[in-house]
């Protein structure tokens, strides 16, 4: 059968999109897999169903690169955001369910404004901080993070402890001279560092003011694919109305025998 798909960025994190309201995406691992595959496949970080949902605008369903279901993508949040607006299914303010929960999205122009969930718990250890933002982050800050061996030093804490087998998305930040952070994310399923991570982003922001190396709470975040930015409000040491924003483009569409 013949697969209508589209390809969306969100600084520089790619997604393959599907049009899954009549659920007819024969959804298996190995095929999500070649899909997401760069050399016999479109090539992508995930590939994301936009499906009918009872209680919102529409459900999200995200994939990793290797074929299998994941948490949060808060970049894939804001494609998907996007594309449903491309799509005549949601206008420029929109509700949509996602593993986990219930998202706001904003179409403003350019910007793409994707609501994340509340973060009620920031672990705050010596070298590092650890929160979930939809996905699991663990928030190393550094000097010089262009030096730094994302794929060698990220693979090792992902697999090892406190981790283990679950694993972590890990973050490798720089706080620069005017405050903003530059980031480097090594992402499990992608198994490889990729330009951006929305959730990953979101935990550098809120790290980083967590730890009083910023002093606002709308926090400029410079990714390797681009430049987005958070904004939050903290509510006695939660984080609550937390908002992603940054540009998610279609870069093309087309068919794939599968």
């Amino acid at each position: 059968m013949k697969l209508k798909f589209y390809k969306y960025q969100g600084a520089g994190n790619d997604f393959v999109m599907i049009d899954d309201r009549e659920k007819t995406f024969p959804i298996s691992t190995e095929l999500i897999n070649r899909l997401c595959d760069r050399n016999f496949g479109i090539g992508a970080d995930g590939l994301i169903l936009l499906q009918n949902d009872e209680n919102s605008d529409f459900r999200m369903v995200y994939f990793n690169s290797d074929g299998n279901e994941s948490t949060m993508c808060g970049n894939g949040g804001r494609c998907i955001i996007r594309f449903a607006n491309d799509l005549d299914v949601a206008n420029d303010k929109m509700t949509f369910n996602a593993i986990d929960g219930l998202h706001h999205g904003i179409v403003d122009q350019e910007v793409i404004r994707l609501q994340m969930i509340d973060v009620n718990e920031v672990e705050d250890h010596d070298k590092y901080l650890f929160m979930n933002t939809g996905s699991p982050h663990h928030v190393e800050f550094v000097e010089n993070v262009k030096d730094v061996n994302v794929y060698k030093k990220g693979k090792a804490i992902r697999n090892g402890a406190p981790y283990f087998e679950k694993g972590s998305n890990v973050n490798f930040v720089e706080v620069m001279p005017d405050k903003s952070l530059t980031i480097r994310t090594y992402e499990r399923g992608v198994e490889d560092e990729t330009l951006a991570c929305g959730t990953g982003i979101t935990a550098a922001a809120i790290s980083a003011y967590v730890k009083n190396l910023v002093d606002k709470k709308d926090i400029k975040v410079k990714a390797m694919g681009g430049d987005l930015s958070v904004n939050f409000e903290e509510n006695n040491h939660n984080f609550v109305n937390v908002w992603l924003n940054g540009p998610a483009v279609k870069v093309f569409e087309g068919e794939i025998e599968i």
